[in-house]
This record gives structure tokens, sequence and C-alpha cells, in this order.
């Protein structure tokens, strides 16, 4: 597996952008991922396999209490990636409600009504980030 090449600045670049997401927003790790231009180390093929590992890996080693909501950040299915019941997931879930998430009957969050649209514009050009990928389903008839 590729790994990015310098874990430093990529754990870095993920939490800033983790930071953006206001409360009672989600995002998903390849959203994120997807927020990141390829480098050197990945084609973009296998960026865009690997960029939404190496995601969750940053969040795992986010320091503590640097303000990072880890919590805000899903899988692409609007569930919960830790092991169903185990303590981790109890506490993102708990978290999640906290700041008015709902979960349906099977664990899942809405992304058509919780998903993050991304940072401004602004965000993205001052910090060299490409726009990510949205929750919005295309419109299949014209109002």
């Amino acid at each position: 597996m590729f790994n990015p090449p310098n874990t430093q600045v990529f754990f870095a670049t993920v939490w800033d952008i983790v930071r953006q997401i206001p409360p009672g927003k989600v995002s998903s790790y390849g959203q994120v991922a997807s927020m990141l231009p390829p480098g050197d180390y990945a084609d973009p093929p296998s960026m865009r396999r690997l960029a939404p590992r190496w995601v969750g890996t940053a969040l795992r080693k986010s320091p503590r209490g640097a303000g990072i909501p880890w919590q805000r950040v899903i899988n692409s299915q609007g569930g919960i990636s830790f092991p169903p019941g185990s303590p981790q997931a109890k506490e993102q879930r708990r978290l999640l409600e906290s700041e008015g998430i709902v979960f349906d009957r099977s664990g899942k969050v809405n992304l058509q009504r919780y998903g993050w649209a991304g940072p401004p514009a602004s965000y993205l050009r001052e910090h060299s980030l490409l726009p990510p990928q949205t929750w919005q389903r295309p419109q299949l008839f014209a109002d």
C-alpha cells in the first residue's frame, strides 16, 4: 500500500480540513480525501482508492485536545466505521447526536440532510485544495 510521502504534512492538512466541518454536519473519509490534490507519490486512481484510508489513519493519530472534531467524519454510506457496539462507535454516535445529527433505524446518517458541502472556495484556494465531492443527487427533471 502506498503511504503519503510526508505524513506530518498530510495529517496536518487532514486535521485542518476536519476542523472546518461545522457542528451538525458530517463528512466522509472520501470527501475529505477528495480535496487533497494527488501528489507525486500516487497516480490519481491509486489516490482515489487509498487516500480515504489515509484520512482514517490521520484521524486515528490526531492529538487529543487539539480541537479536531473526528466524530464528524463517517463512512460514505452514512455509517460509523468503528465496530458496532464498540466504545468508539458509541462515543462517536453520542457526540454526533449531541450536535443534533439523527441516525435512522439502520444506524445511518442522511447525507443529503447532514452532509457538509465543504469549505468556502476561498479556503480551498488559500490551502491549494480541490473542490470536494458533493452529497447532492443529480436533478433528474427541471423545475
